[in-house]
């Protein structure tokens, strides 16, 4: 097994350019590691985070990505590699954050099939083909988080098709920690309970109603924010959870208990 012991540990976050996955990158650059981050559309969203963590005295790099287009994923996996050298100076990278996705509210019997392969691209699809072909560039000894939902756990009408994408997730999760353990790679799913962003809309940062149903039934009294799953993440690829491998980790303030 060979370890990163000399330079700073690298991460790659998908979707880092806002949301649960900017709160990740800026938290990891806060413990000391270099970010690539990736965004679909908004490159000056994804550069800012990109000047606020040089800004830290790290490392930082955004590259496009649109993880419903497989087809473009082996492009990407170049694209990495010839950042890691220019911008980074070596060959491998240490974490890898699978997080970008988008959200679906659609009941069961309205869905379309347009809707429900979506989801899977994005969800699913892009989970594990983005981490396949990055493999060879992740560092023996790395770490792996796939971002999952409290909706695995818990069922609201019309979140079905999003949710079993998510439980997808959370069954590969277990594969690749079984199969990867060879080179000490670790594999873990994170779930977020209900959160504070531009997420689905917004729903539940924008709607006080929602809001307020949602904080009802989570027992710190509130929904989530951003800064509350980011600073987790960063925490759980740290060498001080070296040991904790293959778990689902629910991050909700104690939804639905």
């Amino acid at each position: 097994m060979t370890t990163n012991t000399s330079n700073p540990r690298i991460a790659i976050v998908t979707g880092g350019s806002r949301g649960l996955g900017k709160s990740t990158a800026l938290n990891l650059a806060k413990k000391g590691v270099d970010v690539i981050l990736t965004y679909k559309a908004q490159a000056a969203h994804a550069e800012a985070v990109v000047a606020e963590i040089v800004a830290m005295g790290q490392k930082a790099v955004a590259l496009p990505l649109d993880v419903a287009q497989s087809s473009s994923f082996a492009a990407f996996a170049e694209q990495v590699r010839a950042a890691l050298q220019s911008h980074f100076g070596t060959t491998h990278f240490d974490v890898l954050v699978n997080n970008a996705g988008s959200g679906l509210y659609v009941s069961l019997t309205e869905a379309t099939e347009a809707q429900f392969d979506e989801m899977v691209n994005v969800h699913f699809k892009s989970t594990f083909f983005v981490t396949q072909k990055l493999l060879p560039l992740l560092r023996d000894g790395g770490r792996i988080v796939n971002i999952s939902s409290g909706l695995t756990r818990f069922a609201f009408p019309g979140y079905g098709v999003y949710a079993s994408m998510k439980g997808a997730v959370e069954t590969l999760t277990k594969y690749m920690a079984k199969e990867l353990g060879a080179r000490g790679i670790a594999v873990n799913v994170v779930a977020p309970g209900a959160i504070a962003t531009d997420f689905n809309g917004g729903a539940v940062r924008d709607n006080a109603q929602v809001n307020a149903m949602l904080s009802a039934q989570t027992a710190l009294g509130r929904v989530g924010e951003a800064e509350d799953i980011g600073p987790m993440v960063a925490s759980l690829v740290s060498e001080d959870n070296r040991w904790v491998n293959g778990q689902r980790i629910e991050v909700s303030g104690g939804m639905l208990l």
